[in-house]
């Protein structure tokens, strides 16, 4: 882990955007638009930790549903 990691005892908050996608942003600062909140603040180390936990499928929401359409269409 680098240093300026290590220092760092800013607050952040896990946010998710409309296609499921996840980031971490700084907790004292608006969010951009179309991203929410995710029920995770704390240490920058314990928001990745919980990203690394829940996004266990990085594609977009969109294309799995896109993947899954097709994937229903061969089998019918």
């Amino acid at each position: 882990m680098r240093d300026d990691e290590t220092d760092d005892t800013r607050r952040y908050e896990v946010v998710i955007n409309h296609e499921e996608q996840y980031s971490i942003w700084s907790a004292d600062r608006e969010l951009p638009a179309g991203w929410r909140k995710a029920g995770k603040s704390g240490a920058k180390r314990e928001c990745l930790a919980y990203i690394d936990e829940v996004w266990t499928d990085m594609r977009p929401l969109s294309l799995r549903l896109a993947m899954a359409e097709a994937a229903e269409g061969q089998a019918g």
